[in-house]
């Protein structure tokens, strides 16, 4: 998962500036913003947006734990600050009402295990923090499965973890391995999995005595479209759920983009998973896992991953605690 600083603000710079003055986005009735997605449908991202539910399935919610079962609510962490599109973010016209991939997920597994799905919401940090201290029983927010994670958590898997580069389609750079991006200027989050690996890609191409990567760091995903429409850089290595969101935004416009390639984000040898995530131990592991097994095999999980634009992330079945990024 990327950190990234909290951007009501830049989220609505993005929605405003980076969708309407492009001539994306265009206000319809309702208040919702048309938006396309990988179809080239209308994707509401307005307050009104249609609900994606799942019916009940009483074996499973049977073995919840007796206090949440009681309770009646899943409490659900989201450690995307005031928004990061297209994980958890604020609607469109009302900013109490937020909507995104990890929202839907999360609403899926509580309608499965009949209750209702109550979001806490905070910074990245705030995310495990509210995990360990029970403050939240389980977290929805995009994040990864790593070995160094599996000592204090445990995972239920419900999507790969997917880089991606992105460049105009202008002017797309060549991405079929590293050595395509030698003499390249490649943004990128700073302390983030992505990071690691483009420095290594550079490092390997300075060690076969070629030009290496010249890496900028941006803020936000705002300085990086930014940046990357004034062509200040060839292409964002970045998650690839926030690049198909923003290639579904612009497609059609002026500044227009392409994933011109996709990588694992555990890299090579290993497939990268996302998954929901409880503390070590919590017996409420169990049933989410077999909640998302049964909204895959039901099919709303496919709607999901439809609406945001995220069909070839999916998985087949939800696994406990696989393989994860390795620790170095």
């Amino acid at each position: 998962m990327t950190r990234r600083r909290p951007l009501s603000a830049a989220l609505l710079t993005l929605l405003t500036a980076g969708l309407l003055a492009t001539g994306c986005s265009t206000p319809s009735d309702g208040g919702t913003q048309a938006v396309r997605d990988s179809t080239g449908a209308s994707l509401d991202l307005s307050s009104k947006q249609q609900p994606i539910s799942a019916p009940v399935n009483a074996a499973i919610a049977a073995k919840l734990p007796a206090s949440i079962r009681e309770r009646g609510t899943l409490v659900v962490g989201q450690g995307s600050g005031t928004g990061n599109p297209p994980f958890s973010f604020p609607s469109t016209d009302d900013d109490k009402v937020w909507i995104g991939d990890e929202v839907d997920i999360a609403t899926l597994v509580a309608d499965t295990l009949g209750l209702k799905p109550d979001f806490r919401r905070s910074s990245w940090e705030g995310l495990f923090l509210g995990i360990d201290s029970g403050a939240s029983d389980v977290g929805f927010s995009n994040i990864t499965v790593t070995e160094a994670r599996k000592d204090l958590y445990d995972f239920a898997t419900y999507r790969t973890d997917i880089l991606s580069l992105i460049a105009r389609k202008a002017d797309p750079i060549r991405f079929t391995g590293y050595e395509d991006l030698s003499g390249k200027t490649i943004a990128v989050g700073s302390g983030t999995n992505q990071e690691k690996i483009l420095v290594d890609w550079s490092d390997k191409l300075k060690a076969e005595g070629k030009a290496p990567i010249t890496i900028k760091y941006y803020q936000d995903v705002t300085g990086v479209w930014s940046a990357l429409n004034a062509g200040q850089i060839d292409a964002y290595f970045g998650p690839n759920p926030i690049n198909a969101f923003h290639d579904a935004q612009v497609r059609g416009t002026p500044n227009e983009t392409t994933i011109v390639g996709q990588v694992s984000g555990a890299g090579s040898g290993l497939t990268g998973l996302i998954a929901a995530t409880t503390k070590k131990g919590n017996p409420l592991i169990e049933p989410v896992r077999e909640a998302l097994d049964a909204v895959i095999k039901g099919g709303q999980y496919q709607q999901v991953l439809h609406r945001w634009n995220l069909d070839k992330e999916a998985v087949q079945t939800s696994l406990l605690n696989p393989p994860g990024l390795p620790r170095a």
